[in-house]
């Protein structure tokens, strides 16, 4: 029978081969007691089984509180442990359960978090994934040869639909191939969602009748499930191709199913992250993270960016890009879209770590406070992939540049 393969990094005051085994067994058939109907038949078909130990260090403070009584020291390691799909078949929110469940409470751990998952290639029999992923983009937005080019609404609330329209009027007129709504607009007093979708949607529509050119515009539809359903089919009839859910607040069954209405691209927005992931000994890491949200559907998820305002570090970004262009199930393809304080200058060195240019490039405050305006501010970024492509410095790509030039200008050689 086919397995799924967890990885964990764990901190435990007790032997560590002890731990793995209280893991497993938590999380499967066993408890904190021997009971009845527990037989060696039932174990072997549905108790989970630790498959290798990697030692690490040992460490004289605990990496969080709570812990069992131990030696004084606290023990760390990698370690692998599986399970039958028996156990859970195709069920994602069972599985979930399984991986993670109650083993952040447990007292034999002082730190654990799910680092790595594998699944087996029956999923993809159950598991359509996503619809559209990197070429689906490319395809809805006619962009080759380059990242996707981004930015968002800002500010991010209290802009009425009118005022939305014509902040969108501007950036596709300057070349923009993407724009998200906000995280934190969905529907609010003054933006009633179907006005916004309508008045955007009639920019975007002119734009592509006279350019012939598709902006991808992602309308945040984050909410209850027959209320996102509703918006989907909002957006579908004023002749959209993008929706946008925040993953960590609407959860894997609602996501799955918006993504299993398979008509528009979803751009899964991971605000909320940093609980999962910031501290080292806690949580979820992203390669299973995204792994997970891939099975979902989700055709793209942020990743945080090179140099970015937040407390992520550049090596966590390029393993985050790094895991998404993994290849998954046969053809699994999620899009990374890197955010968070971008702008060109950053863009040498994101190529230079990941020789990749199947990205969204978000850019914000990098394109509309371009001292020459948005239209500059999109030639910039451009212009500052193709320096990183060809393999420029941001100072041999500013005397090559003039729009990225003024861009360097403005926000710094970093």
């Amino acid at each position: 029978m086919e397995r799924i393969i967890a990885t964990y990094f764990i901190e435990t005051p007790i032997a560590i081969e002890k731990a793995a085994a209280i893991l497993a067994g938590e999380q499967s058939s066993g408890t904190f007691v021997a009971v009845p109907g527990e037989t060696e038949a039932l174990k072997a078909r549905f108790a989970a089984r630790v498959e290798s130990v990697e030692l690490l260090e040992a460490v004289t403070e605990p990496a969080i509180p709570g812990s069992a009584a131990g030696t004084g020291l606290y023990h760390r390691a990698i370690i692998k442990v599986s399970w039958s799909i028996e156990n859970f078949g195709y069920n994602l929110p069972v599985l979930v359960s399984t991986l993670q469940g109650n083993l952040y409470e447990l007292t034999q751990f002082t730190g654990l978090k799910l680092m790595e998952l594998d699944v087996p290639p029956s999923y993809a029999d159950h598991f359509p994934g996503p619809r559209f992923g990197i070429e689906g983009c490319r395809r809805l937005t006619g962009v080759t040869g380059r990242p996707l080019i981004g930015t968002i609404i800002k500010p991010s609330i209290g802009l009425t639909p009118s005022e939305t329209a014509t902040l969108v009027s501007t950036l596709v007129t300057a070349g923009i191939d993407f724009i998200k709504d906000d995280e934190l607009l969905s529907s609010s007093a003054n933006s009633l969602f179907e006005d916004r979708v309508n008045a955007v949607m009639r920019v975007l529509n002119h734009h592509a009748d006279r350019t012939g050119k598709e902006v991808m515009y992602a309308f945040n539809i984050s909410g209850e499930i027959d209320e996102m359903m509703y918006r989907y089919e909002h957006i579908l009839a004023a002749g959209g191709n993008c929706a946008m859910i925040s993953l960590n607040s609407v959860g894997l069954s609602g996501t799955k199913k918006i993504c299993d209405q398979g008509e528009l691209a979803i751009h899964g927005h991971r605000n909320g992250w940093g609980m999962l992931n910031r501290h080292p000994l806690l949580g979820i890491g992203f390669p299973a993270y995204q792994k997970l949200w891939r099975l979902a559907g989700v055709d793209q998820i942020h990743v945080n960016g090179i140099q970015n305002k937040f407390w992520e570090s550049d090596d966590s970004v390029v393993r985050s890009i790094m895991a998404c262009l993994e290849p998954m199930l046969g053809g699994f393809s999620i899009m990374p879209v890197v955010s968070s304080g971008q702008w060109g200058g950053q863009a040498p060195e994101t190529y230079r770590r990941t020789k990749t240019i199947d990205l969204l490039y978000m850019a914000g405050g990098g394109i509309m406070a371009h001292p020459d305006g948005p239209s500059s501010g999109v030639e910039a970024v451009r212009q500052a992939w193709k320096a990183a492509v060809d393999g420029l410095s941001v100072e041999e790509a500013a005397k090559t540049y003039p729009a990225f030039g003024r861009s360097v200008e403005k926000f710094g050689t970093k």
